[in-house]
């Protein structure tokens, strides 16, 4: 039986039509019915998770994220993504609110990352707030890795936002040079851990560092999980962690 997924979206609302429209393509299918179901909140409206992670400002989203949880997970969905890595600076929260499993994006990465680069230090492109939360540092960590980031946070968020805004062809020289600082600083590989730089993965090429677009992973992860009929087993707490 193939289970429904519940997306919490709209962080941004490009990149969650992104991992549709990656979903659509990497599930095996000859019909509709063959498809995974999916429950969609792209929720625009999520407050601003640099604003309040990286300036101090902003109001905490976590309420907003874990009530598009609940609601996700009442309308049918057995499991929970969020195309978001900085979002995941909130996944205790969220996992804890709800009876059904939420796949930990960044976790699916690091072990991604570990199966196809088992040595050396990885690189990270993402948000300066998942750089101040921790989440990918944990997490590779926990595998005996340690992670470098760009050192200029201004330029890397610059990118951020030129993607957010439509101008995305100000955000690929940034993202290059970023890239080749990586390489240079020692990085056996970059992982892409914002998604918004996964909407121009493919315009990345040629640069001296090969990439793992988190975004990819969570989207192979709810493909082998949809077929799951046993959300509780060993594979899908796994998946989930």
């Amino acid at each position: 039986m193939v289970r429904v997924i519940g997306i919490l979206g709209g962080m941004g609302p490009e990149a969650t039509i992104l991992m549709m429209s990656r979903l659509l393509a990497a599930t095996p299918a000859r019909d509709d019915a063959d498809h995974i179901p999916l429950l969609v909140d792209s929720n625009t409206q999520v407050p601003s998770r640099i604003a309040h992670l990286i300036d101090g400002t902003g109001e905490d989203p976590t309420p907003v994220l874990v009530g598009m949880a609940e609601k996700l997970v009442a309308g049918g969905a057995g499991v929970l993504a969020i195309p978001c890595n900085t979002a995941h600076s909130y996944y205790g929260a969220i996992a804890g609110a709800v009876p059904v499993p939420v796949l930990n994006m960044v976790e699916l990465t690091a072990r991604r990352v570990a199966d196809l680069h088992p040595i050396g230090p990885v690189g990270i492109l993402a948000s300066p707030a998942v750089e101040v939360t921790g989440v990918f540092a944990d997490a590779f960590a926990g595998l005996g890795r340690k992670v470098i980031f760009p050192a200029d946070r201004g330029r890397i968020l610059s990118a951020i936002r030129a993607i957010k805004a439509g101008r995305a062809d100000d955000a690929l020289p940034i993202l290059h040079d970023a890239r080749a600082e990586l390489a240079e600083a020692g990085a056996c590989v970059a992982v892409l851990g914002c998604s918004e730089f996964s909407i121009v993965a493919g315009r990345l090429d040629g640069a001296p560092l090969a990439l793992i677009d988190s975004l990819d992973v969570l989207v192979q992860a709810c493909v082998a999980h949809a077929a799951t009929d046993d959300f509780r087993s060993n594979q899908g707490a796994d998946l989930a962690q």
